[in-house]
């Protein structure tokens, strides 16, 4: 029970911070509608069940260094091309077409969230670091975890849509949606870029060839 606690703890706090599945998510909620952003949020969930599964089955592939750089240098590249779209998007909030675009950018939203769930590498890193520690928990208890962890992420990306992504939030948001857009875009092409520096840095650096 002690080490349930901890488990969820630990998960629920790293929810808290923001991230990459954070401003997918909002910016889909603010531009769609809530009903549309639940395609980022189911297929970000989906993507965290993968890779729970790979973790918690002691699937070592994940955690081997060139597959965790080729996951890296796949995920700066998808972090900058949306960083990208969101700074040329000159995005306004109507509320009276939000019903008609969910019809449309659902399926698309869905396979935007796989794609932000799979290829941001603090997952994998952060799941295999879960995995170190309840690797010894019988296999019916690791498949709690993993549904607990699922069923609380889908939750509170569900909650995070509905926050921003309702009619009032809508009509608020209008103004500032442009701004939040860009801003958003900019983290997301620094943060893409850092992570190419960072990867060419370790794999070029002093060393790398001895």
């Amino acid at each position: 029970m002690e080490q349930f606690v901890g488990v969820a703890i630990a998960h629920f706090l790293a929810l808290l911070i923001p991230g990459v599945d954070f401003f997918l998510i909002a910016r889909t909620a603010m531009t769609g509608g809530w009903r549309n952003a639940t395609g980022a949020c189911l297929g970000i969930a989906a993507a965290n069940a993968m890779i729970i599964a790979a973790a918690f089955s002691g699937v070592s592939l994940i955690s081997h260094p060139v597959v965790l750089d080729a996951i890296q240098l796949a995920g700066a590249g998808f972090l900058i091309f949306v960083g990208v779209a969101f700074l040329r998007s000159g995005a306004r909030i109507d509320p009276d077409q939000v019903r008609g675009a969910e019809r449309t950018t659902w399926l698309r939203n869905f396979g935007l969230g796989i794609a932000s769930g799979l290829l941001n590498p603090k997952n994998a890193l952060f799941y295999l670091s879960l995995a170190a520690v309840v690797g010894a928990a019988a296999p019916l208890t690791l498949v709690g975890y993993g549904a607990w962890m699922v069923g609380i992420l889908l939750a509170w990306d569900i909650f995070v849509a509905v926050l921003l992504g309702s009619r009032r939030a809508l009509a608020g948001m209008d103004r500032v949606l442009p701004w939040l857009t860009r801003l958003a875009g900019g983290f997301l092409v620094l943060f893409g870029a850092t992570m190419i520096i960072t990867l060419a840095v370790r794999v070029l650096g002093p060393g790398a060839g001895s």
